[in-house]
């Protein structure tokens, strides 16, 4: 398994946008990809205008179809205008045992 955490910082006046963006539009989307097994949005606590969108995938394949489907453009197209004023920083982890 991996997971996948995208970082994003918004400026305080796009922090709803954001909040709506994810929940409305993008999240149903991801969680709906073959291989991703579950997707959560955290909000930073001490900075309301940072929020990591956490996934879980089977595998680096199943991340791959996503990113080269229909439903990860879908998102792209969503979140162009957002993405103009955030800074966004993917990284992915994977369990170690």
């Amino acid at each position: 398994m991996i997971t996948r955490m995208i970082i994003v910082k918004v400026p305080a006046a796009k922090v709803a946008e954001a909040e709506r963006l994810w929940k409305q539009e993008c999240a149903p989307l991801m969680i709906k990809q073959h291989g991703c097994l579950n997707e959560q949005f955290l909000r930073s606590r001490e900075n309301p205008g940072e929020f990591i969108s956490c996934s879980t995938w089977e595998s680096q394949a199943a991340i791959d179809a996503y990113r080269s489907g229909a439903a990860h453009k879908e998102i792209q197209k969503h979140s162009r205008a957002l993405m103009s004023v955030a800074k966004v920083e993917v990284k992915s982890y994977e369990v170690v045992g």
